[in-house]
């Protein structure tokens, strides 16, 4: 493995190359065109955002999932233009990449996946976009420094590129899944089957388009869509999952090894989307229990995730239990404040709905200093359950969302 590289050549799934080239639509001058092509039409799915605003590359690339019954040859990703709320020029923009991509590696426009992150707004130069195809042509390559720079080129306002990889064998032959993804800020994803958190997952079994859809759902509930840095769900957000079927190896619809593998690296990625969040100096996994359902859980996460005063206690080490319980109290989850019970790791701070007789205000300070710890709350309605991953808010996330666009 290279200095540049992510990961190690015998990581990567086979049957697909990568590159990254700059086509000038960044600011920075740094790489902003991202594109995997596969050997051969590769079997697909995905999910896209919930949010009612969608960008362009959003409605074309579910145009075309539907249109080639889920077949993928190229995913193109521009960084540096959201492509988004940019009316009837912003389709055409993405339908001429995908055009001008189809052209260039030999397939069907609609096996083309688009992709765009960065400001809204702003038409899309997709001429730039066009005109950096050749050199996309002339780097592409099936080894790990081709992806890991494929990894860098989506990012913003990104500190750092975020990858994960699985392995597991069957009957002597090795599977192989690996993802890459992007997102700071902007994050509370909530994808539905139908600054930006973009994941491209790819593996070389051979699994049909409607199997990958229930594998990918599985997987993405119990990890992107259990993440929130700042309440925001973006324009754009995509999870894309191909399967090139270069393993030899065919996945049914029920294999727990592949579901297990490909949840290992959704969660991977969550988790360090979360760790990457704008500003943030800290990471809470928050393990909510005792639910009257998991769904009632879900919404005590969301609630305390997503409260102001809880992510600026956490920002200033402050063990406010007071502010979790309120959180769980406007949540419209189903229970009796008697019994709310709360640690900070091991650290007990609220039993049956008040202060804790071995609370230690100084022990659970110190705890809130680590850069990432867990919270605990059972509310003791049932046994509904489930961990979410948040962070704190900080003045730093508003210095850098102040001043976004200018």
């Amino acid at each position: 493995m290279s200095e540049t590289s992510l990961i190690a050549d015998d990581a990567l799934p086979r049957g697909f190359k990568f590159a990254a080239v700059k086509a000038g639509i960044k600011p920075s001058g740094k790489p902003d065109v991202a594109v995997a092509v596969s050997d051969v039409s590769a079997n697909a799915t995905a999910m896209f955002t919930s949010n009612r605003v969608q960008a362009a590359p959003i409605t074309v690339g579910r145009r075309h999932l539907q249109r080639s019954g889920g077949r993928v040859r190229v995913v193109a990703v521009n960084a540096g233009n959201a492509n988004c709320a940019t009316g009837a020029i912003g389709l055409t923009a993405c339908e001429h990449v995908c055009r001008a991509a189809a052209e260039t590696f030999g397939c069907a426009g609609h096996e083309v996946f688009p992709s765009s992150t960065g400001i809204i707004g702003v038409p899309l130069p997709w001429e730039k976009l066009v005109a950096a195809l050749p050199d996309v042509q002339r780097s592409l390559a099936a080894d790990a420094e081709r992806f890991s720079q494929f990894a860098r080129a989506m990012l913003t306002t990104d500190t750092r590129a975020k990858v994960a990889h699985a392995q597991f064998a069957v009957n002597g032959k090795t599977v192989r899944i690996v993802g890459a993804c992007k997102g700071a800020g902007m994050i509370y994803p909530q994808l539905v089957p139908h600054a930006t958190m973009l994941v491209y997952l790819f593996t070389d079994a051979a699994v049909d388009p409607a199997a990958l859809d229930g594998y990918l759902r599985g997987a993405v509930e119990t990890s992107f869509n259990r993440i929130s840095i700042d309440g925001d769900t973006s324009t754009n957000d995509t999870v894309l999952l191909l399967a090139s079927g270069a393993s030899g190896v065919t996945i049914g619809a029920s294999d727990t090894k592949f579901a297990s593998a490909l949840a290992e690296v959704c969660t991977s990625l969550a988790k360090q989307i979360v760790a990457d969040g704008e500003g943030i100096t800290h990471v809470v996994e928050l393990q909510i229990e005792g639910a009257a359902s998991d769904a009632d859980a879900l919404k005590i996460a969301k609630a305390i995730a997503h409260s102001p005063l809880v992510k600026t206690a956490w920002a200033g080490c402050d063990p406010n239990w007071g502010r979790l319980m309120a959180a769980a109290g406007y949540s419209g989850a189903e229970f009796d404040p008697e019994k709310i019970a709360i640690w900070f790791g091991q650290l007990p701070i609220c039993m049956h709905g008040g202060r804790a007789a071995q609370f230690d205000e100084q022990a659970a300070h110190a705890y809130l200093q680590q850069p990432e710890y867990s919270i605990r709350m059972s509310v003791g309605a049932g046994s509904g359950r489930c961990r979410f991953w948040t962070c704190d808010l900080t003045k730093e996330y508003v210095a850098i969302n102040a001043d976004y666009s200018t």
